[in-house]
């Protein structure tokens, strides 16, 4: 099932294409909400696109681990898939990553040296849900995480009404 896919996508699911430094936003500068946006994510969800197939998407089942996104453009990915016989495979990944509008763009080392992996994200701060596309290739493909935020929200402050 994944042999025709990418290994960088399986190698770094959850993550995303490479920006010049000259364009590239500190993490908190796209507007995104910082108490509500930076935090830990669980993966619930990895589906596969694969345009050079006429099969469905495929819906990775089994998935498991966290996304930490923190305000100084830091991450840390924890990131199970069950691999042959269902033995887990375990993708980790440190490094740093950018947002710019919609864009996230992931920059981590590996085996194999430097890597950079891109894709849009999408947030809401009602549910604490993140959607991470990671662009695949060829072009066309792509793998779609969905996360959800681990620590609630912040509790609203809640004025007291004055007494007359």
């Amino acid at each position: 099932m994944f042999s025709r896919f990418s290994l960088p996508l399986l190698v770094a699911p959850g993550l995303l294409l490479a920006w010049p430094a000259s364009a590239q936003a500190p993490a908190q500068s796209a507007g995104v909400s910082l108490p509500s946006f930076y935090t830990t994510y669980r993966y619930t969800s990895y589906t596969v696109y694969d345009t050079t197939s006429l099969d469905p998407p495929t819906r990775v089942s089994g998935v498991g681990g966290t996304l930490t996104l923190r305000p100084a453009g830091t991450y840390e990915k924890r990131f199970t898939i069950p691999g042959n016989n269902n033995v887990p495979m375990l993708f980790k990944q440190d490094g740093t990553f950018t947002l710019a509008g919609d864009s996230i763009r992931f920059a981590f080392h590996d085996q194999k040296g430097a890597d950079v992996q891109r894709g849009t994200f999408r947030f809401n701060p009602a549910t604490r849900h993140l959607t991470i596309t990671i662009l695949g290739y060829p072009v066309g493909n792509r793998g779609v995480y969905e996360l959800v935020a681990t620590e609630p929200a912040p509790a609203a402050k809640i004025e007291k009404k004055r007494r007359r």
